[in-house]
């Protein structure tokens, strides 16, 4: 068999394994700058919730539950693990979904409703970002446009966040790795 029959017969295959697991790894973004929503980060790595996290004092949605949900990337989480720090291209997920403690059986507690209250994308790519690191409101599935560099999130991730401006101290199957590789800050 020739060569070109042989790459003509493997290329679709390939095409439909990529298609297969989901985007390709890394951010994608428009020719304008935008980030292309991750489709499938609920097949990510799951890292942690929250339950009503605020970071001021005063209560922000008094009467009112959230928790939000934390997704890493495969490979991201793969060099994590390796190393204790977050590698260029990571992306980090946080949804943002409503709580509820009555329904169905549940008589104590809470659970997370369908309601997708939002999304956030916290990007790392050095080249792309000052300070290496970009933050994206998600609105469904369109492109969204980097947070200004004035937006309280970029000084509140360097100031507070324990291991490469993330907020790894939340992430109880981070957290340890990060230790023992020496790139755990506490604030």
């Amino acid at each position: 068999m020739s060569i070109r029959r042989s790459l003509s017969l493997l290329v679709p295959s390939l095409l439909l394994l990529t298609a297969a697991v989901g985007d390709p790894p890394g951010p994608r973004y428009t020719t304008g700058g935008a980030l292309l929503a991750p489709t499938d980060y609920r097949e990510w790595v799951y890292l942690s919730s929250g339950l009503d996290m605020s970071y001021s004092e005063g209560a922000s949605m008094a009467g009112h539950s959230m928790f939000d949900n934390v997704f890493v990337d495969p490979a991201s989480w793969a060099a994590f693990k390796r190393t204790g720090h977050w590698p260029d291209k990571t992306m980090l997920v946080m949804e943002v979904r409503g709580a509820s403690s009555k329904g169905s059986i549940n008589k104590q507690g809470h659970f997370q409703t369908e309601d997708l209250m939002g999304a956030e994308v916290h990007v790392r790519d050095e080249a792309r970002f000052k300070g290496g690191w970009g933050f994206f409101v998600l609105d469904g599935d369109k492109p969204a446009t980097l947070l200004p560099y004035s937006a309280p999130c970029y000084e509140c991730h360097q100031a507070h966040g324990a291991v490469d401006t993330t907020f790894t101290q939340f992430y109880p199957t981070a957290r340890p790795i990060a230790v023992k590789a020496g790139s755990f800050r506490a604030d």
